[in-house]
């Protein structure tokens, strides 16, 4: 009946209620906060276990900036059932120890990792309209705004290096973007994909030469951010060109992968791209270092962890 706002979560929740409540179940499991209480209250009526998955930060998202009200209400209904949880996990140590700061849960790190990738064949450059002597700048996930992406079509206009910004996925700001770029006078420059199918992508992101993740830190959710995308670049043995947020930081300098920006800046942006770009030496020394952060970061090392978990109500 309702598709937004607080009467949608409400009208949301007590329908999940009802279907739990009426079909066998014999484990429940959570997906973020605004499926914690029908899950919770289910797991104490019908008498099984609730493992919650803190899918990222709820309360600080940034659709929660400046509303202080629902900000509240959310932290509450946190406040009352998290500490009552007995099986948590979250996918990365940030937010793990942000919950275990303020509510002591013992809340595990799945890190949401793909599976390795030993072998692959990237696409013809040509398919997607890039000449074959032309580099790649790559961003693929959502197309959303606060993901630099702006910044980063702008920034074309300054790069003197052969290259192209290629942008795959689709979101809020595609068309924005285009426009954007027309603006700017490299649309010539700027190639959009749109949506890819998934067992298509890891094809297309071994064509890039670098991988871009560069959100901005502008919420907690953001702050605390491990992108899909930045994972996948590091599966694919792509260097990364990052915004300095901590999870992300703590692997490009702990492997020694890529680089980070200093400001979003748009000749600041470009300046750094072509440093890399024009540095095959150091990319050459990115792509072997990203050989051993592949094979740490991916799901078969993840995926015990979780099982673990599960292992416990078998």
């Amino acid at each position: 009946m309702f598709s937004k706002g607080p009467f949608f979560y409400g009208e949301y929740n007590i329908r999940l209620l009802f279907f739990i409540l009426f079909h066998r179940v014999d484990l429940l499991v959570s997906n973020d906060l605004d499926t914690l209480p029908a899950n919770y209250l289910a797991s104490k009526l019908r008498r099984v276990p609730l493992v919650h998955d803190c899918h990222e930060y709820f309360r600080g998202m940034p659709e929660l900036n400046g509303r202080p009200g629902t900000t509240w209400v959310w932290k509450k209904i946190e406040d009352f059932i998290f500490p009552r949880l007995q099986s948590v996990y979250a996918v990365n140590d940030s937010i793990s120890d942000i919950y275990w700061k303020e509510y002591g849960n013992d809340v595990k790190v799945i890190r949401n990792v793909p599976v390795s990738h030993q072998n692959g064949q990237a696409k013809n450059k040509s398919s997607i309209g890039v000449p074959a002597d032309h580099q790649i700048i790559l961003y693929q996930g959502a197309v959303n705004v606060d993901r630099g992406l702006e910044e980063a079509i702008v920034a074309m206009k300054f790069i003197r290096e052969k290259a192209y910004l290629v942008i795959i996925g689709t979101g809020d700001v595609v068309n924005e973007l285009k426009s954007l770029a027309i603006k700017e006078e490299v649309s010539e420059k700027v190639i959009f994909t749109g949506p890819l199918a998934f067992e298509d992508l890891h094809s297309y992101t071994l064509m890039a030469d670098i991988g871009l993740s560069i959100e901005k830190d502008n919420c907690l959710n953001y702050h605390f951010c491990l992108p899909n995308k930045f994972l996948d670049y590091i599966q694919a043995k792509i260097p990364v060109f990052i915004s300095p947020l901590p999870e992300m930081k703590r692997i490009v300098e702990k492997y020694g992968i890529g680089e980070m920006i200093d400001s979003h800046d748009p000749k600041h942006l470009a300046t750094k791209i072509d440093s890399m770009l024009a540095n095959g030496d150091k990319l050459s020394v990115y792509r072997e270092n990203l050989v051993k952060a592949a094979a740490d970061l991916c799901w078969e090392k993840e995926e015990p962890v979780l099982m673990n978990i599960y292992r416990t109500y078998a």
